[in-house]
């Protein structure tokens, strides 16, 4: 047998290569391309993600998300960009405040149900109990079932929702401000329109729920394309303002600094801009020769804990001549949505008064980004839940669940809008209880806030000791005292006096009750009356039965509601004899 030398048998080897041959090809699986197009497109949202939560579930983001991009395919948004890039949007505007994993699939869901054939039991299905309560929670009702009442059942439902969840007012919330990025794709009367929408109902609840960062971004957009022309108005202004921030501040926040030290306080102290539509807000508009101060704020935030920010205060009044009054102490008590902060305005060495706040290093997250920092903080599954569920705490959300259900669609949103519209202050009962109360609140709104009871038999009121009407406009702090008479009830007037949605809601209940009454007596008595004339007994009618038989055939549910329709002359008379017999 020849051998071969080492080069040969190489080529050797290399020919039979050539002739052997080939194994079948493979085509790709379709399954991998999807998933490496899912993952291609989640990249930044997980990457988010990961830095609040290194434990999401990665997983479920994904699957989320496959069945968001199969259910829109083919639907494009305004701008002409395809649809799932929306819920994607919202989605990273919560994974960037750091909001759980839940809320993330939620997001990515939410307009599923509305928009496409999948269906809230499908989803639940598929995801679980707790992400089909948050997309149910944010769907908006079906607009032919509803018609004009959508608008105000939805946000009904919404509210209700929140009760339960408050993860469903912030996935709304960031639904709101990823609309207002794009919203310059729509006409520009519906751009107004929206716009003012959002300000009405959407901004007050980031607010309530503290979620500051939200809020400013909101209001802004919502300014610009509700006033362009004001909007740039502002925003040239306060530019103007802050390019001479430096000087104008920069001696005030040294003499500060330094004062801290004094103090042995730690702190960091920084100058705040104001958001434009704040600005906007507090001068009417008028914002030509807008000052530094007026454009910004000094924002001190000290590591220690709650006394070391009244420490901080009298640092502060030692360094800067302080403003009589202007102290607010947000941390004895805290704002409706939980914010705590000292607040206190100063003289600059220059001469220009200047707004300090002052917080510890663990009240900054919250007076940032409110609920969120408590859904942050819980960790658990189970510390969420108390996070965000049955939160007593929140007065505003309590007193809302106290009168919706009573409120008629026709009257929910302008109650709604009143009951988040304005600020929040603390008044005082006689105990010492606190009584939270929008401004402009009347002593007859602080009685209906002890109850209805007590707002029904309202007489007067006592303001810090002093007799005062009921319409008496209250201040925050007042030691308010109601004094009522079991003989005394609302009256017409009434509903010129009570500015608070609670108050005005029982108030139209008692006097539609009151109407509905004396319209019963009224048919009542007419009835009785023609009755005799024929000889019938309508006591005994009512006795055996009989009247509730002749308001049940004619779709009365109580004879009270027969009578009171005969009253008000929608039951003719004569029709109603002819039942009797008569």
């Amino acid at each position: 047998m020849t051998s071969l030398d080492p080069s040969e048998a190489r080529l050797a080897r290399r020919d039979r290569r050539r002739v052997l041959p080939s194994p079948p090809w493979s085509a790709p699986d379709p399954r991998d391309e999807r998933r490496a197009a899912v993952q291609a497109a989640l990249a930044p949202l997980l990457a988010t993600h990961r830095t609040a939560f290194p434990d999401g579930d990665v997983h479920e983001l994904c699957r989320a998300y496959d069945v968001a991009e199969r259910m829109h395919r083919g639907q494009l948004r305004k701008s002409g960009a395809p649809y799932v890039t929306h819920p994607l949007a919202v989605a990273m505007i919560l994974a960037g405040m750091g909001m759980d994993t839940p809320t993330l699939v939620a997001a990515l869901l939410h307009d599923t149900v509305e928009d496409t054939p999948y269906t809230l039991g499908e989803l639940r299905a598929d995801f679980g109990e707790e992400v089909a309560v948050l997309v149910d929670g944010v769907t908006k009702l079906d607009g032919e079932r509803w018609g004009d009442r959508k608008e105000a059942e939805t946000f009904r439902k919404i509210v209700l929702a929140a009760a339960a969840d408050l993860r469903v007012l912030v996935i709304k919330l960031a639904d709101r401000l990823h609309n207002l990025r794009t919203l310059g794709f729509q006409p520009a009367h519906k751009r107004a329109r929206y716009a003012t929408a959002s300000l009405e109902l959407l901004v007050p609840f980031a607010e309530r729920l503290g979620i500051h960062v939200l809020k400013r971004e909101l209001d802004d957009l919502a300014f610009a394309h509700r006033d362009p022309e004001a909007h740039a108005t502002t925003s040239a202004a306060v530019s103007r303002a802050l390019r001479g921030a430096g000087g104008a501040f920069g001696p005030a926040l040294a003499r500060l600094r330094a004062s801290l030290a004094d103090h042995r306080l730690t702190a960091d102290v920084s100058v705040r801009p104001r958001h434009l539509y704040a600005v906007h807000q507090d001068f009417g508009g008028d914002v030509v020769g807008l000052r530094p101060c007026e454009a910004a704020r000094v924002l001190v935030v000290v590591d220690g804990e709650e006394r070391d920010c009244y420490v901080a205060l009298g640092a502060a009044h030692a360094a800067l001549h302080p403003c009589p009054g202007r102290v607010k102490d947000h941390i004895a008590l805290p704002k409706f949505n939980l914010y705590q902060a000292l607040h206190t305005r100063v003289i600059s060495p220059d001469g220009d008064p200047l707004e300090v706040i002052i917080q510890s290093r663990a009240m900054h997250p919250v007076a940032e980004y409110g609920i969120i920092a408590h859904i942050r903080d819980a960790g658990t599954e189970a510390a969420t839940a108390d996070a965000v569920a049955g939160r007593r705490d929140l007065v505003w959300l309590s007193r809302l669940l106290a009168w919706q259900s009573d409120a008629p669609s026709a009257d929910f949103l302008d109650g709604l809008r009143t009951d988040l519209a304005g600020g929040n202050m603390a008044v005082f009962t006689p105990a010492g209880e606190i009584v939270a109360l929008p401004a402009g609140a009347t002593a007859l709104d602080f009685a209906y806030g002890l109850g209805a009871e007590a707002g029904d038999h309202s007489i007067g009121a006592l303001l810090n000791g002093r007799l005062a009407p009921l319409s008496a406009e209250l201040r925050s702090g007042y030691v308010v005292e109601i004094l009522t008479d079991p003989e005394g009830c609302p009256s017409a007037d009434w509903l010129d006096v009570a500015t608070t949605a609670p108050a005005r809601v029982h108030i139209q209940q008692w006097l539609s009750r009151r109407r509905a009454e004396e319209a019963s007596d009224l048919g009542r008595r007419r009835l009785v009356r023609a009755l005799a004339d024929r000889r019938v007994d309508l006591l005994s009618a009512e006795a055996h039965g009989e009247s509730l038989a002749i308001a049940r055939d004619l779709g009365y549910a109580e004879i009270d509601d027969m009578y009171a329709a005969l009253g008000a002359g929608t039951l003719p008379l004569d029709d109603l004899l002819t039942r009797f017999g008569a």
